[in-house]
């Protein structure tokens, strides 16, 4: 009995020495350090590093109360920040044109006409001029004041009223929009321009109407032979909201030359 139970001591000593030799894995799928230290350190050194440096991370982070959820939705809320500053400045100034033409449609319009009514009537003056000092400003006010108060405005609702009107953009409908434009908005703009303009520089009512016999009809016929091909263009190919910013930029050479014709000398007075 004694011999039996020596047998059985040594066998159950040599199985527990088996088991401490046999190498175990950690439920990440990695070998325990412990297993290796003996045979290999420096490997289970290095296999223990990122599996302390992550619950060292998650333990200070709930130290400070700060849990891994809220550090991935905050990492997430600003990647989505980023992406879109990087597309606001990818828009640029086109896209913030468009957004202040949905916004504020008649005051960006309005600005916008009076800005390149400014820049027109400047290089109508610098053509003729010789120095800078012989710029007429109240002349630009002028011509500012109109884009801004008066060409502005009125494009914005005349165009939404042809697109009402005639809402769509095949041939016929673009060039009734174009006729309407050449009989009834053009040469009313007309009147109104040369008018506003001759009352601010003091001219009575027979002085104007002496400037619009001398300078209404050959304006009108110089603008049938420009104006079509730019109403053409607007009409056919750009939407309603973008419609008086084409005009504006197809206004330019038109005003650098209406401006002049506006400032010639006032025609003598017909005598009543």
């Amino acid at each position: 009995m004694t011999g039996a139970l020596f047998r059985t001591a040594a066998s159950d000593a040599a199985r527990i020495f088996r088991s401490q030799r046999t190498t175990t894995v950690n439920p990440f799928g990695k070998i325990d350090p412990s297993s290796l230290r003996a045979g290999g350190g420096d490997i289970g050194r290095l296999q223990s590093r990122p599996y302390f440096r992550t619950n060292h991370f998650l333990g200070k982070a709930k130290e400070t109360g700060v849990s891994p959820s809220s550090l991935i939705s905050g990492f997430c809320s600003a990647s989505s920040s980023t992406a879109s500053t990087a597309s606001f400045s990818k828009a640029g100034f086109i896209g913030w044109y468009l957004g202040m033409v949905k916004s504020k449609p008649v005051f960006t319009k309005s600005v916008t006409s009076s800005l390149i009514y400014i820049a027109a009537d400047l290089s109508s003056q610098t053509i003729p001029q010789a120095s800078v000092d012989s710029y007429d400003l109240e002349r630009t006010a002028r011509m500012a004041g109109f884009g801004l108060l008066i060409l502005g405005p009125t494009l914005h609702y005349w165009f939404n009223l042809m697109s009402r009107i005639f809402p769509k953009r095949d041939l016929i409908t673009t060039f009734k929009k174009m006729a309407m434009g050449q009989t009834i908005y053009g040469p009313a703009m007309n009147v109104v321009f040369f008018s506003l303009n001759a009352a601010l520089q003091g001219e009575n009512g027979s002085e104007i109407v002496a400037r619009l016999k001398r300078d209404l009809l050959p304006t009108m016929l110089n603008g049938v032979m420009y104006w079509p091909m730019c109403d053409f263009i607007t009409f056919k190919f750009c939407p309603v909201h973008l419609q008086p910013l084409v005009t504006n930029s197809f206004s330019y050479l038109w005003t650098i030359y209406i401006t002049y014709m506006a400032s010639r000398e006032k025609p003598t007075a017909i005598s009543s």
